[in-house]
């Protein structure tokens, strides 16, 4: 019998199910290792890396409204910009968005941080070619923003130049060797290359640095199947659970797992979790389908 798991090479959201086939195990997809996002920084003009949570709450329209308050108070004030900015887009309004982050940036053109909001928004339109020139003007206000790194790295991925994006991750890593999503991120790349040993080490170096994100422990629960360690697998999906019990993907790959490893009660309950969760997935349906024998 074939292990069919879930595939975690996209960093898009949702997090989605790719075909993969290994050795001895076909993988139809493991469960959604989602990006760490780079960007959306409401700070100054400081360094730091700047990630995005999506935070529906950021954008309710009393939130807008008060940050409204604040820059008719200071309408000179670049960072008022930013931070409306930042609330628009984790509220999905990101063509507002994107005007406050340029109204910011026509006040300070060498604002780092509104370059690289204004990069992710751009990405998330779609825009790859607008994101890369946001992005670069990012690291060329200030060349050791790793945020910017990774997030020019990523829309690099999409568009097919590996050789960049990787060059991107790594030197995110170089400039700070503590951002667990430049690892992260580059883990994917070199694992979408076939590199699943330098993937291996990349997805163990992102959770050495944030073991509180599900994404990579769910990842490497991946690389493990294919490389027969179920037991090994079997730890990191727990990882992830432990990290996020919403995480519906690593609950059917868990489960996935656990049929392998003979305990089928425990399988059926993971399964039957994990598609109440995403009740879209193939992967899931087909579990609880084999489990109880139903056609």
């Amino acid at each position: 019998m074939s292990l069919v798991v879930a595939d975690p090479r996209s960093s898009s959201a949702p997090r989605r199910v790719l075909a993969a086939l290994a050795t001895s195990v076909v993988l139809a997809g493991l469960a959604g290792c989602g990006q760490v996002n780079s960007g959306f920084g409401g700070g100054g003009t400081g360094g730091g890396t700047a990630q995005l949570s999506a935070d529906a709450g950021a954008g309710s329209q009393a939130n807008i409204a008060s940050l409204t308050e604040v820059i008719q108070a200071n309408p000179s004030d670049p960072n008022a910009y930013n931070i409306r900015g930042t609330a628009h887009a984790r509220g999905g309004d990101v063509k507002s968005a994107i005007a406050d982050f340029e109204q910011a940036l026509r006040l300070d053109p060498n604002f780092h941080q509104a370059w690289a909001n204004k990069g992710l928004a751009y990405r998330r339109m779609g825009r790859f070619d607008l994101a890369i020139d946001a992005y670069s003007r990012a690291v060329a206000i200030k060349p050791d923003y790793d945020s910017a790194l990774v997030g020019r790295g990523v829309v690099r991925r999409q568009l097919g130049q590996i050789d960049l994006a990787l060059s991107d991750f790594s030197e995110a890593i170089r400039v700070n060797p503590r951002n667990p999503a430049a690892y992260h991120e580059r883990a994917i790349t070199r694992q979408s290359q076939g590199d699943k040993a330098g993937a291996l080490l990349d997805y163990s170096a992102a959770i050495e640095r944030d073991a509180s994100a599900p994404e990579p422990f769910n990842a490497r629960g991946m690389l493990k199947v294919e490389n027969g360690d179920l037991r090994g697998a079997l730890d990191d999906f727990n990882g992830a659970l432990n990290n996020d019990l919403y995480f519906g993907e690593a609950w059917i790959n868990r489960g996935i797992v656990e049929e392998q490893l003979g305990d089928r009660k425990d399988a059926l309950a993971s399964c039957q979790r994990g598609a109440a969760i995403v009740p879209t997935s193939k992967l899931g349906q087909d579990c609880v389908r084999r489990l109880t024998g139903a056609r």
